[in-house]
């Protein structure tokens, strides 16, 4: 019976995945994009697909056979309690690619890493970014340790605990380490992971909270460590962080605080202050 529910469990996660990389995509995609980006077998991705064309959240275009979200999807999007965070974020994702020439990237949290919502080409003719819908690791990526370093203990203890792959040399994957640099991130409202992921790339990211003072997303610029060194500029980092806290006032945060200083206080300050 447990072996079935398991079993059950997959199907789901796979199903949700298949959604997710047509969703983010940006562009219709074939059976085999989409395979190669869940890393599973095509066959089993097209029962998912025509499970989801025969209900209305995915439509196959007849002539080129590639799937694009369809209409249930967008319900959904209408009727999600959130205000749309893509949206209200891109004015002042705009305004930060012009103020730093740097590609820009809007982020938000799950339980198995950050996952990329929208992004923003640099000015420069050589793009360094990523894709919508890209899952980065926790403890490799700015984004993800802009995350854990707002996260409750619980979930923290239970990243912390499994094991962190070495991408590079530079990768942490010691924990000791890691929670000092969790400590570093949450008192001073930024992270960097200087070519924890990719050799020659580094990103600084900053939180955005909503008004129940959660971190809900986060915004980073994205480039070469020429550019973007591992102890980045103040410049950089207060142009971040700024962008970061006109998007978390747009989502209600604050609170009579000015969003820069609730934005870059610890969190385990700023709950202990609620007690």
């Amino acid at each position: 019976m447990r072996a079935e529910s398991e079993s059950g469990v997959r199907s789901v996660q796979l199903a949700l995945q298949v959604l997710e990389a047509v969703a983010f995509a940006g562009e219709p995609l074939g059976v085999t994009q989409i395979a190669e980006r869940v890393g599973a077998t095509k066959s089993s991705v097209h029962r998912h697909l025509l499970t989801f064309v025969d209900n209305g959240y995915l439509v196959q275009d007849s002539a080129s056979s590639h799937y694009a979200p369809g209409p249930m999807c967008r319900l959904l999007g209408h009727v999600a309690p959130d205000t749309n965070l893509v949206e209200l974020a891109h004015g002042a994702m705009q305004d930060l690619r012009e103020a730093l020439g740097h590609s820009v990237v809007l982020s938000t949290s799950t339980p198995r890493g950050p996952v990329v919502m929208t992004t923003l080409a640099s000015r420069s003719p050589i793009e360094i970014g990523v894709r919508p819908g890209s899952d980065l690791p926790f403890h490799a990526s700015a984004q993800g340790k802009l995350f854990l370093a707002n996260s409750p203990r619980p979930l923290q203890e239970r990243i912390l605990a499994q094991p962190m792959e070495t991408f590079t040399p530079k990768t942490i994957t010691d924990r000791a380490h890691m929670e000092q640099e969790l400590f570093q991130i949450a008192r001073e409202g930024y992270a960097s992971a200087p070519e924890q992921i990719l050799l020659g790339v580094n990103a600084i990211a900053a939180p955005i909270f909503d008004q129940n003072d959660q971190c809900v997303a986060s915004l980073a610029v994205v480039g070469s460590i020429q550019h973007l060194q591992a102890d980045p500029d103040q410049q950089t980092i207060d142009a971040v962080r700024n962008f970061a806290a006109q998007i978390s006032r747009k989502l209600g945060h604050g609170r009579g605080l000015s969003a820069l200083e609730a934005a870059n206080s610890p969190t385990i300050e700023r709950r202990r202050a609620r007690k």
